[in-house]
């Protein structure tokens, strides 16, 4: 087996091109044997792996340096980087992360999970690289999406203008290629990257300069070679940012890959090459439905049939957004390419024209979102914790300022699993409660997240509402009408000794804490701080006289969390001598990868956690 032999990149260059092939079959069983068992981003790395072999053939990495955006096609990378062995333990705790790592290994340049990052990353590592007189390589991979993002623009518009000596590969695997358009454009991107047509192209144009007429027959040159690969390949863009471009070509045909790449790599100066790839190659279900299977949960490789999924918050977010859309038509949605993710599949079914997904771009959203706000409109923006923190300025300047109704749906807050560090939603309480105007929630279950939002589209201000990767739940327990800043107690002793403040997620698992405690006789009071912002001042100065022991619970980062909001409030009111005061929530760490139960379980915020600990500091009276 070829694949047993690869354990560095520089074992690819003893390959034959044949060889080079199987190889390529031999990595995508692997790849499908494993993300079927641990699940991961498949349809991407599956597109990605002849592209993978060609860098690494062609590159002297790690000298050479090679970033990928994003990271959702880097399985084939870690593979042939020396993780193969490791590739088995993919995305468990302290196991192989499912995006590149530097820590990981010395292949992996950065820890990249977020999109439209890695040009500007290499921009600066090739001007670093210029100002120390080293000619190593610099290399970015980017997908389609990439480009949606603001943040990629402006790296391409400055590395066009600084002629910064970058190679951009441009993984498209959206767009398909008819069999003489790219026949045509394979051929003549073979001539425009080869070393002699360069060499002759550089040669006249210098020679041309010598004489009067000289600038401008070089200029009409260039022109002319503009415009006939404009009337047959997308470039003229790229070239007009100051980009050499070549392709687009077949990134699948590895004879063709291996020798444009080659030539390319030889040139200088900011190059684009344009490949197309499929997402899901060489797997036929991953293939014909690349969407579920762009982070695919756990799956049958034999029959392509994903595990059935239950229902979770977002899809709950998802059914009672359409159906208030219904009765409200000032209701839009928008969404950053992730539609599906955050359960607006189903408003975009019902309601096409009030469902606008922007692409890979939430600064772009939030904005977008402040003028349709400003018409009347009543905009739901749903986007992911981990990367609604890229949009923090058009939150405060476009929205909070302006202090105009928008509601935003704040999933897979707190702790979401296999994805690790990049990913995991822990800073989003902290980055909108210090916001003026903002007013921040989060619902104990699923009936109370299809109430807030009821309550938050009549709300004449921004709104935030997180909520968990996990799957929807019912409480059953009392339920008090949600009105702004008020808390609701779920269950009061007489004694009123202890109190637990639980916000979000972890109302759950404090209930069924308490629920434990009360068979060993311990009385503890259960609150649903379902307000993080405004908080329930009166409730809380109630708290301060009536009881001895407070625990705040929260699946977030301790630092500018509920518990910090709590002790400001009562330092500011001059009560924290009253009552004795444990926080309980996420250390100032990233948090890895690993099962969520588990990260849960680790960092002390399930059940058992934190029956142990409120009974030893309840038991020795001790404030910690």
């Amino acid at each position: 087996m070829i694949l047993e032999k690869i354990n560095s990149p520089c074992d690819l260059k003893k390959l034959t091109i044949q060889e080079l092939h199987i190889l390529s079959q031999q990595i995508r069983e692997l790849i499908v044997e494993v993300v079927s068992a641990k699940g991961g981003h498949l349809a991407s790395s599956l597109g990605a792996v002849e592209l993978c072999i060609a860098l690494h053939y062609c590159l002297n990495t790690p000298y050479d340096t090679l970033i990928f955006d994003v990271g959702h096609q880097t399985y084939a990378h870690k593979i042939l980087t020396g993780r193969k062995n490791k590739f088995k333990n993919l995305r468990e705790y302290k196991g192989l992360s499912s995006f590149p790592d530097f820590r990981e290994s010395i292949y992996d340049v950065y820890i990249s999970g977020h999109a439209s990052t890695a040009l500007s990353w290499a921009q600066g590592i090739a001007e670093a690289k210029k100002i120390k007189k080293d000619n190593t390589k610099t290399v970015a991979v980017i997908g389609d999406g990439s480009l949606t993002g603001g943040m990629c623009f402006e790296a391409l518009n400055n590395c066009g203008h600084n002629q910064s000596d970058v190679l951009v590969i441009f993984n498209h695997n959206e767009m398909s290629i008819s069999r003489s358009v790219g026949a045509l454009s394979n051929y003549l991107t073979k001539i425009i990257s080869a070393p002699i047509y360069n060499r002759i192209r550089e040669e006249l144009e210098n020679f041309l300069r010598q004489f009067s007429l000289g600038k401008k027959v070089a200029y009409h040159a260039k022109k002319f070679e503009e415009a006939l690969k404009g009337l047959i390949i997308p470039g003229v863009f790229f070239e007009e940012l100051g980009f050499r471009y070549f392709g687009p070509i077949d990134g699948h045909n590895l004879e063709i890959l291996i020798p444009t790449l080659k030539n390319v790599l030889s040139l200088k100066g900011p190059r684009i090459l344009h490949i197309v790839t499929r997402k899901g190659k060489g797997y036929k279900w991953a293939e014909s439905n690349p969407e579920d299977f762009h982070s695919a949960p756990i799956f049958d490789k034999n029959k392509g049939i994903i595990k059935e999924k239950k229902e979770n918050f977002s899809d709950v977010f998802g059914r009672k957004i359409t159906s208030l859309a219904e009765k409200n038509k000032k209701i839009v949605a928008i969404v950053a390419a992730m539609p599906k993710g955050t359960g607006l599949n189903i408003f975009k079914e019902k309601f096409p024209a009030r469902l606008f997904d922007v692409g890979i771009a939430e600064s772009h959203a939030v904005g977008f979102a402040s003028g349709l706000a400003k018409q009347g409109f009543r905009p739901i923006v749903a986007i992911y914790s981990t990367f609604l923190q890229r949009s923090f300025d058009q939150i405060i300047h476009d929205v909070a300022l302006q202090n105009l109704g928008v509601v935003f749906a704040v999933d897979r807050a707190g702790i979401v699993g296999e994805d690790g560090p990049t990913h995991q939603g822990t800073f989003d309480v902290s980055y909108l409660r210090l916001i003026p105007n903002m007013v921040v929630m989060a619902p104990k279950d699923k009936e109370e997240l299809e109430e807030m939002l009821e309550f938050a589209i009549n709300l004449n201000c921004p709104v935030g509402i997180r909520y968990p990767k996990e799957k929807a739940h019912s409480l059953g327990m009392k339920k008090e009408k949600v009105s702004l800043g008020k808390w609701e107690i779920l269950l009061l002793e007489e004694k009123k000794e202890a109190a637990i403040l639980a916000t979000g997620s972890m109302v759950k698992v404090a209930k069924e804490a308490v629920e434990d405690l009360d068979k060993e006789g311990i009385k503890v009071s259960l609150i649903n701080a379902r307000f993080i912002k405004p908080l329930d001042k009166n409730m809380l100065e109630e708290i301060a006289h009536q009881y001895k022991f407070v625990f705040i619970i929260e699946e977030a980062t301790l630092i500018g969390g509920l518990g910090s909001a709590v002790l400001e409030f009562y330092q500011k009111n001059n009560l924290l001598e009253k009552i004795k005061i444990t926080c309980f929530g996420l250390p100032d760490e990233f948090i890895p990868a690993g099962k969520r139960e588990d990260l849960l379980r680790i960092y002390g915020l399930d059940k058992e956690n934190l029956k142990k600990k409120i009974k030893e500091i309840l038991k020795e009276k001790v404030y910690v």
